[in-house]
């Protein structure tokens, strides 16, 4: 991976530990370099603070949260904290972009469709909503839909609409611990959460944190790895949370237009941005477009990014030149 003319600052130590837990449905995971001292225990203690507190916004599993309230709340404008409001305005942006390609206020869809916290569709519902059910979902949805009071920082809830961040939740997390251990003098260290890394800084030995891109069965392609050198990978799939029903695959990424999960072909996109949250996004936003929009657009927008496609002749990559320059430059 490129580092430009960017030269790594020495690690603050010379002791590399592992450290690990449990949030936000998912396992955290982090290797970094010890400042001077044995400052293990109060490292773990500054990660696990950090994520707390983004679970008590950001978790609609939790009814407590901050975001489980907006939720079930009546219509009305309902002011946000200025965590919470600062992840909305971003991922509304995004949006924008992508013309809703990646979309927060989705999370009625989701839970119709049996990926929100009430888990799956159980009988006698039909795994699969009816064309009136999707149709009520989707008039409390959209992004378009939304309104913002910036004087007041608050947002309105129309009445049943639902905010969902699991789309950017995961990179935004990685971005804040990371943030937090460079704040507590732990500059190199090399994060995972949910399938999402950073890396920061290099490693004792001046060697940059590498790691193997995650790559679906039956693609017959060398595996690729990356050095993160400042830099965060995403990768947005279908190969873990989706159900089958009458020989059809139904993934967790919903298209928002249609109200329906993707069914457009993609298997997986990664991303390699410096900001994970960033990356987490796109690599959502580009596996709605689907294998024909979003190449194009992702090479406009000057996005490394890497599409896996199955077609009728097994699975085929997409890789876009930000992206082969990465290799290129690897090589």
């Amino acid at each position: 991976m490129p580092t430009g003319d960017i030269a790594p600052t020495p690690p603050p130590g010379d002791r590399v530990v592992g450290l690990d837990g449990e949030t936000m449905g998912t396992t955290w995971r982090v290797r970094l370099v010890l400042p001077t001292g044995d400052e293990e225990a109060r490292l773990r203690a500054a990660i696990e603070e950090e994520l707390a507190g983004i679970v008590a916004v950001f978790s609609h599993w939790d009814p407590r949260s901050e975001v489980s309230r907006f939720n079930t709340a009546p219509a009305g404008v309902w002011a946000l904290s200025k965590t919470f409001w600062s992840l909305l305005d971003q991922a509304l942006d995004i949006a924008d972009q992508t013309n809703g390609a990646v979309d927060p206020t989705l999370g009625a869809l989701a839970d119709l469709w049996g990926f929100g916290p009430a888990g799956r569709r159980q009988p006698p519902l039909s795994p699969i909503p009816s064309d009136e059910e999707i149709e009520a979902a989707l008039a409390v949805s959209g992004w378009r839909s939304l309104r913002l009071n910036r004087e007041a920082r608050g947002a309105m809830q129309l009445g049943g609409m639902k905010l969902d961040f699991s789309g950017i939740a995961k990179g935004h997390a990685v971005d804040r611990v990371s943030e937090r251990l460079t704040s507590e003098g732990a500059t190199s260290h090399l994060i995972e959460i949910g399938g999402e890394l950073r890396g920061a800084g290099v490693k004792p030995d001046a060697q940059p944190w590498w790691v193997s891109i995650e790559q679906p069965d039956g693609l017959e392609a060398p595996r690729t790895v990356a050095a993160l050198f400042d830099l965060a990978v995403a990768t947005s799939g279908d190969a873990l949370n989706a159900f089958e029903h009458d020989g059809r695959r139904y993934p967790h990424t919903i298209d928002g237009s249609t109200g329906r999960p993707i069914d457009n072909g993609v298997v997986s996109v990664t991303v390699i941005h410096a900001s994970a949250m960033v990356a987490d996004a796109w690599a959502t936003a580009l596996s709605v477009m689907g294998p024909y929009e979003g190449p194009p657009y992702a090479e406009m927008a000057e996005i490394a990014a890497h599409f896996v496609e199955r077609t009728s002749r097994g699975l085929v990559e997409h890789i876009t030149p930000a992206y082969r320059a990465m290799m290129d430059e690897g090589d």
